[in-house]
This record gives C-alpha cells, structure tokens and sequence, in this order.
C-alpha cells in the first residue's frame, strides 16, 4: 500500500462514522416520528369512540323519553275514558257497588254491637234496657253500696231500679187503673219539680196547709224536689213513670209525717212505703239498714217507729194514688185522716230527749 493511500484511511474512516452516527439519529427520529403518529391516532380514535357512546347515550335516553311519554299519555287517556265510563254509567243508573257496611246496616247492628250480643231498643228516651245477668250485677253491686255508704244516692237509686220487678209495678198499676184518681195521675203524668210546684208559691200558702207543710220542711232539712233523677233501667214505659212517681212522692210522706232524713227517719219511712206499696227496696233497707245502728237507735225504731209505720201503712189508702200537687192547699192534718197516716212522735225531740238524759247521768 502506498504512503497516499494510508493517509486516506484515516479520513475514510471518519466519515463513516459520521455516517453511522447520521443514520441513528435518523432511525431515532423516525421511530419517535411513528410513536407520536400512533399516539395521535390512538387518541384521535379514542375521542371519536368517546363520542360516538355519548351519541348513542343522548339518542338512548331521548328514546327513552319519547317512550315514557307515550305512556304516560296512552295510561291518561284511559283513565280518563273510564272515568267517562263509569260517568256515562252512573247517570243512568247502571253503576252498581257493594257497600262494606251493607251487612251491618241490614241486621241493624250499631257500632260497639256484635251478633252475640245485642240490646234491645229502648222503649222511651233515656231507658237503658238491660239484661237479667246484668240487673242482678247491678243489684249486689248497688246492695253493698247502699249499705256501706247508704249517703250515696247512686247506690240508692241503682238498687231501687234493680229490685223494681214487674209483678210488683204491675200490681200499682191495676191500683191505680182501679181508682179515678190513679188513672188521672196516669193520664196526665205529672212530674214534681220546683218549678211545676212554684215554691214561692207554696210559702204564701197558710201555716197549717200541705203545700206550706211541705215547702218547710224542705228549707228545715235542705233538700229539693229535684234532686230525683230519672228512672232508666225499668223497660215498660208506663212502669217506668210510676216507679218515677212513687220516688218523687217520698218527699211528700217525710212532709206529712214530720220525719226527717237522717237514717232513723228514713228507715221509718222506707217502712210505711213497704207496707203501703209493697215496693221491694224499701222492704230491704228497713231489713238490713238497722244492723248499722247503735243500740239506742234501733230501740226507738223497734218500739216506736216500726209499729207505726206497720199500722199506717197496712191502713192507709194506697198513697200512689194520692194526687199532692191538687191537694195543696188542703189542711195537712185533713189530709192525714183522709189519707188514713198517723202523725208519728217527732224523732228530733225524741232524740234531743234521749242526749239530755245520757248527758245528766253523765254517760256523754
């Protein structure tokens, strides 16, 4: 090899490496060329997916809602052709339903009422029909209140209606069928109060007359008329008013007799209605009210009181058939002969007697 040629090598070999190194950098930047190419189409093609779903989403959801709406309208639409129907059918008579309370409303069943127990209608306003179970519930119930708390007018009242039987009211009501004075007191019915009575009427009256009689009598005990309340618990009608009668006559017989309304005067008292009337309670009080008394007031009852009120009242007319309110101004002591009642002791007297006496021997 010659001088010249070993001076080109060295030059030779330079450039090709400048060659080589020309190359690389070219294959560099045409790979990085074709990435950013790929990276471009991938992301050009992922937002043209990206937006095609959304498309399809819009146009989905836009179906969906025609859809609903065609619903909606076709589901109006025939509601709205039935509510016409039933419309149509209703004005002329051709709308039939079953009412829920129809089976009810036929058997005449109220509310609170079943079929296995049902009370019967009331026979007059305020009458509270009752069956046999339940007046014989009443009648111990009201038995023991009486006695243990006799004050209480309940107790008295429930256990009057509870002993008030048939048997009984009917045999007063043939008494006062059988006697003019009794059917007009049946006919009229009348009832005693402070007003049908007019009591400042009856205090003008004369010292000695009935109504002046009574009308004292209740300022002196502090009792009125009406305090009677009314019967409920009897069924008959007519029953009902006479047992009504007979207890807004009692004020009228401690009147006449001059007896109070502390125990022993009513006790006397229950004893003449028993004996004149026959009616059940008074007969009961006068049996069992002693046993509370003290031993000096059971003695004035059985030696004093009873045996009047025995006498007068087996020989007295039949005092449901007295008519008070027309004999008024009548003479009490005419009316107590006519009548056939005897004027018993006066018990306060007796009574203020009986405490002076135990006072003296110093037994108080």
């Amino acid at each position: 090899m010659s001088l010249h040629a070993l001076h080109i090598i060295p030059k030779w070999s330079q450039w090709n490496s400048g060659v080589r190194m020309y190359g690389c950098f070219t294959i560099v930047a045409l790979v990085l060329y074709e990435a950013t190419s790929s990276l471009f189409i991938f992301a050009s093609s992922t937002m043209l997916v990206r937006s095609l779903v959304a498309r399809s989403a819009l146009q989905v959801t836009q179906k969906r809602g025609l859809i609903f709406s065609a619903l909606a309208t076709a589901l109006g639409s025939l509601a709205f052709n039935e509510n016409n129907r039933l419309a149509s059918k209703m004005e002329r008579g051709e709308l039939h339903y079953h009412d829920v309370n129809e089976d009810m409303n036929r058997q005449k069943i109220k509310p609170g009422e079943n079929k296995y127990f049902k009370r019967r209608e009331p026979e007059y306003p305020g009458h509270i029909p009752l069956y046999g179970i339940e007046k014989l519930m009443m009648f111990l119930g009201s038995g023991i209140g009486s006695y243990f708390h006799p004050e209480k007018n309940m107790n008295i009242v429930a256990l009057g209606e509870s002993t008030a039987i048939t048997p009984v009211l009917r045999r007063l009501q043939k008494q006062m069928l059988s006697d003019p004075v009794g059917r007009q007191i049946l006919r009229e019915r009348p009832r005693i109060t402070s007003t049908s009575l007019n009591l400042e009427h009856l205090r003008s009256l004369p010292k000695n007359s009935v109504g002046r009689t009574y009308v004292e009598w209740l300022d002196r005990e502090g009792v009125s008329p009406d305090t009677r309340v009314p019967v409920r618990y009897i069924d008959n009608e007519e029953l009902a008013y006479i047992y009504q009668r007979y207890r807004e006559c009692h004020d009228f017989y401690h009147a006449i007799t001059g007896l109070p309304i502390i125990i022993e005067g009513e006790i006397a008292v229950k004893v003449l209605e028993f004996m004149n009337m026959g009616i059940i309670m008074p007969g009961l009080g006068a049996l069992l009210a002693p046993l509370r008394l003290k031993p000096s007031q059971r003695e004035r009852l059985y030696n004093i009181y009873y045996p009047w009120a025995f006498r007068s009242g087996l020989n007295s007319k039949p005092l449901i058939n007295v008519y008070w309110e027309n004999i008024l101004e009548q003479d009490v002591d005419a009316v107590r002969k006519t009548v056939g009642i005897e004027q018993p002791p006066d018990l306060r007297n007796l009574r203020k007697e009986y405490f002076a006496k135990l006072k003296k021997l110093k037994k108080v």
